[in-house]
């Protein structure tokens, strides 16, 4: 069976670099893009399970970037990850397959994370 592939989308590049390594570490394909339109661009050439995205984003937010997605893969697997409290997800971006991740986190419980994310229908 082929690893899962996750694209993590984040500005900060030594968080990004983290995550990606802890990823990969545990068996998966990792793409990495350092903002939404970036990630945009990697979601039209590759195919990917699963976004792990930050919220707080220069160019293109988090939340535009799961707009944008869903509208074209509406079953694409979301993970949104923000350092900042919120009240709700917009409307927009609502979707069943959207999951929260609040910063700090764990990094070495994220492989575990990211895998029952993937096993969720």
């Amino acid at each position: 069976m082929a690893a899962s592939t996750i694209l993590v989308v984040e500005d900060e590049p030594l968080l990004r670099m983290v995550v990606v390594e802890a990823l990969q570490d545990a068996g998966f394909e990792v793409l990495e893009a350092g903002d939404g339109v970036e990630a945009l661009e990697v979601l039209h050439k590759s195919a990917v399970d699963l976004v792990m995205t930050d919220i707080q984003m220069p160019r293109m937010n988090g939340y535009q970037l799961v707009e944008a997605a869903i509208a074209q893969w509406p079953k694409m697997k979301i993970l949104l990850v923000t350092g900042y409290a919120r009240d709700s997800v917009p409307d927009a971006v609502a979707c069943a397959a959207l999951h929260t991740l609040n910063k700090p986190f764990d990094v070495d419980r994220l492989p575990a994370l990211v895998s029952g994310l993937l096993q969720d229908c």
